[in-house]
Order: structure tokens, then sequence, then C-alpha cells
């Protein structure tokens, strides 16, 4: 047997009989051989942890716009926070870890620069709207590789696509959701503590005594209540899931639409609409991939395929040199 058989033995001996298996993959776009060591879930979280878009996550905005800081998270570091608390989770239901991982790894790779606030400027001006983990599918298909996508296996590609809306066909996509919310609630809760916008004891009471006093506390308690209540399906008692909406509810009000945590979103969005206008009105201005894809597939696909794979800083750089007037100097 090769490592990959044993592995795949492995799985068939001690995963849960909900877990998908990796030799039961319904499989990739364009078939290729086997690999001797890696199973094909294993495969698809390389694909995506070498890829560019993964790399470039670590100059996205998740929620403060280019902090100063080192500690703020970035739209990376959001990642692998994801990808750590749903492999917790899929380990203990025994459910596939490397397809939890391979899911987590590559939901938000089609996010855009600052965060929701791109997302929402690149929706209200595309005629199809945009959505980021519609985007996040695109790019694994059609957009890495210099157009060849990086031809991952079903499952991946649907719990990626699944994680903000819909429901993932198998568990560890659905676990994955979760996960992202279980992350982004609390590490954006300790950005907004460590920025200032508020403090550990603005978190209401009732959420504090029910989940407790802080983020670690708290974590444990969401995650061992979908591990103790998750067979046959992903979910939590009634009461932790309520009082954890009520937590999502009290970061929406506090920290998502607070007017200093987002004082600087409407530059953001302004400054990409006026990026999409100006590749609008000459695609040509596009780079050679990009521009590619206009004559295919029109330019306002083009032109959100462009804008939303760039980086906080690139965006910027972008604007700065075509809007942004230089000083005269002589040659």
């Amino acid at each position: 047997m090769t490592i990959r058989e044993r592995t795949e033995q492995l799985e068939r001996d001690t995963l849960s009989p909900y877990a998908c298996l990796s030799a039961e993959t319904k499989g990739r776009d364009t078939p290729i051989p086997s690999d001797g060591i890696r199973t094909e879930f294993q495969r698809d979280r390389d694909r995506i942890l070498h890829c560019k878009a993964f790399r470039r996550l670590m100059h996205k905005t998740q929620v403060f716009l280019s902090p100063e800081g080192d500690h703020y998270r970035t739209r990376l570091t959001h990642t692998l926070e994801v990808a750590q608390i749903a492999r917790t989770m899929a380990v203990a239901l025994q459910l596939n870890e490397n397809l939890t991982e391979a899911i987590a790894l590559g939901h938000d790779l089609g996010h855009t620069p600052f965060g929701h606030a791109g997302e929402r400027a690149l929706d209200e001006i595309a005629p199809e709207g945009f959505r980021h983990y519609e985007q996040s599918v695109r790019v694994v298909e059609r957009l890495e590789r210099d157009g060849a996508g990086l031809n991952l296996t079903w499952e991946v590609r649907d719990g990626i696509g699944a994680h903000t809306t819909g429901l993932a066909c198998t568990l560890e996509g659905r676990l994955v959701k979760l996960a992202d919310h279980f992350a982004y609630a609390h590490h954006d809760l300790e950005d907004a503590i460590r920025a200032g916008v508020l403090s550990e004891e603005d978190v209401p009471a009732p959420i504090r005594e029910e989940l407790g006093k802080d983020r670690e506390t708290r974590l444990t308690a969401l995650i061992n209540s979908v591990i103790e209540n998750s067979s046959g399906d992903i979910q939590m008692d009634g009461h932790t899931e309520e009082v954890f909406a009520d937590l999502e509810a009290f970061m929406f009000g506090a920290v998502y639409t607070n007017p200093v945590a987002k004082s600087q979103e409407h530059k953001a969005m302004a400054m990409l609409k006026q990026l999409y206008a100006f590749f609008l009105e000459d695609p040509n201005r596009l780079p050679p991939e990009y521009l590619a894809i206009a004559f295919s597939e029109g330019a306002d696909r083009a032109i959100c395929d462009y804008i939303s794979g760039m980086s906080d800083r690139y965006a910027i750089k972008l604007y700065t040199d075509y809007f942004v007037p230089k000083g005269w100097s002589r040659e």
C-alpha cells in the first residue's frame, strides 16, 4: 500500500460514518493521477496554501482598515483562526480534518480589499452584483494559475461556496461556516477592545454570564456546544445558539456599524468605485490576463476580478498613481 492508501484506510477505520472520506470524493473537473503520499483533500489544502490569492490575504482588511498596530487581524490571520477552530471541532467529531482545513483556508480567497466595505462597493456598482463567497469559488476555478484554476475537488469548492449562505453538502463544510462565525465574532471584538472602540465590560452581562468573561472561555463554550450536540448534522444546543446570536447582534451595533471603527470606509468605497469606472472607461488599461477575461466574459466581469484580487496597499498605490497628482521635477 502507498502512504496515501494507508491514510485512506485509516479514514475508513477511524472517522465517523458522517465524515466525507477522501477516497470517495466526487473528484475534480479535470482528472489527475493519484498522489503516492497525499489524499485528494490534502492536495487541495496544499494547492490553496501555495496559491497567490492566499498570500494576498495578509494585506487585506479584516475589520480595521490599514491598522498601524502589528496585532490587528488581517484577512489572512482570520483565515488561519477559522481553520484552527474548524479543525479542533472536526477532530473531536471524527470528521475529515484535511477536507475541513482545505475549505477553511480557501473560504475567503475572493474577498475584496478593505473588507466588507470593498465588497459593498463592488456589489453596488457591478451589474450582476458582487458576493465574496462566489468570487472565492471563481478564484479557485477560473483565476488562479494564469486562468487554469486550482482544479480542486468538488467537496472543497462546495464548502467554499456555501460558507456564507446556503448549506454545504458535507458536514465538514457546515463546520467551517460555523467556525467562521465563531472566529470573527471573537477576534473582531478583541481588536475593537485593542483599538479602544469598546471594552470587555461593554459586552452585555447575559452574554458574559452565559458564555464567559473572555474570548478563550466563550470560544470554548461554543466549541463544546457544537461537539456535544452534533450527530448527523452540525449544531449547537438551542440556548447557546440564542446567546451567540445575541453576541453577533451586539457586534453588529458596537463594531461593524460603529462610526469610529468605520470612519474611513466611505473613502475606501469611493476609491474602489473610481478605479472601477476608470477601467470601465477603457478596459485596455487592464493587465493582459484581465483584458483576456474582458474579451471573453465582458469588461465588468474582468474589472471585478481585478479589483477584488487587490490587496489594500496595492489598491491605494494604483489609485494614487492614477488620480493623485505628482509634484513636478526636472528630468
